[in-house]
């Protein structure tokens, strides 16, 4: 009888399934639209406030969505797309993510406060309280958790302003407003893609519960119009100019465009053309605010 190999975890390997934990890919959309409200908030632009709200940010971030992995250990085993996690896959222990994840979240935010701004800080706090202990909950009992957790996915380029700024103001709420409703259209054609998977966890999603799709569409059709309409709020707040004002609408246009074709054919192949044209419009649109 040959007896089994057991080999064991090397560096690489162990640091992956810790990014993976983290989300890596989310923490770096997460980091662009932070830079992009510090650039457009700062009156003189400091590399090392930069630096350190960038690091201060990416610990909360990835402590978030750890956080989040090890609450939902049990629902990601169920779903096709997220049964090779880390946790459900037992590469990591849940204590060890817990801790892992407790630590960087609580250290992200004192590096904020020690070196950003204790207001810049307390709202990295809100985005994970929110997210862990409204959000992620709310999955399981209610179809508003979709705008619910649009909430704490809207914070960091509100971060980024707070600490170019030092304070709340107009600017900050309007890309708070952007990244708001962009989620939204974002996140109906993942849902519908992965209906099935967040019926199996026991989600409650409006796709979960939408037959034909019809209710999903209808909703990525209209928030994709409030987006269209927020967005040229920086044009007539004297934030930027007419070169991002055409930027914008002409983004808003194909992402309501590519909604639209969702709700006349509910079918994955359009879900993921809304998905994929949801994210270029948020890089083209951060990259506008920037430097139009």
């Amino acid at each position: 009888m040959t007896e089994a190999v057991l080999t064991r975890p090397t560096f690489a390997s162990i640091s992956r399934d810790y990014l993976e934990l983290s989300k890596s890919r989310i923490v770096l959309m997460v980091l662009i639209t932070t830079a992009a409200g510090y650039f457009i908030g700062a009156p003189h632009f400091s590399a090392l406030t930069f630096l350190n709200l960038l690091i201060g940010t990416a610990l909360v971030a990835a402590g978030t969505n750890a956080l989040n992995q090890y609450i939902e250990r049990e629902q990601d085993g169920k779903m096709n797309r997220t049964r090779r996690r880390p946790l459900p896959g037992g590469r990591i222990a849940p204590r060890a993510a817990l801790l892992f994840a407790t630590g960087i979240a609580i250290a992200g935010t004192a590096y904020l406060a020690a070196t950003v701004n204790l207001l810049t800080a307390s709202l990295g706090a809100l985005t994970l309280t929110s997210y862990i202990f409204i959000y992620t909950p709310l999955k399981r009992i209610s179809t508003l958790c979709t705008l619910i957790g649009a909430v704490p996915g809207a914070i960091p380029p509100l971060m980024g302003w707070t600490a170019a700024t030092g304070a709340l103001g107009t600017g900050g709420w309007i890309l708070f407003g952007i990244l708001f409703f962009w989620q939204l259209p974002h996140f109906m054609a993942i849902s519908w893609i992965y209906r099935d998977d967040y019926g199996r966890a026991g989600f409650e999603m409006v796709s979960v519960r939408d037959a034909d799709g019809t209710a999903t569409a209808r909703q990525a059709i209209f928030y994709s119009l409030a987006l269209l309409a927020v967005s040229v709020a920086p044009t007539f707040t004297h934030m930027n100019g007419i070169v991002y004002l055409i930027g914008a609408v002409v983004c808003g246009l194909a992402l309501l465009a590519t909604s639209i074709a969702f709700f006349f054919d509910r079918s994955n192949r359009t879900a993921k053309r809304l998905f994929m044209t949801s994210n270029i419009y948020l890089v083209v649109v951060m990259l506008l605010l920037v430097i139009a």
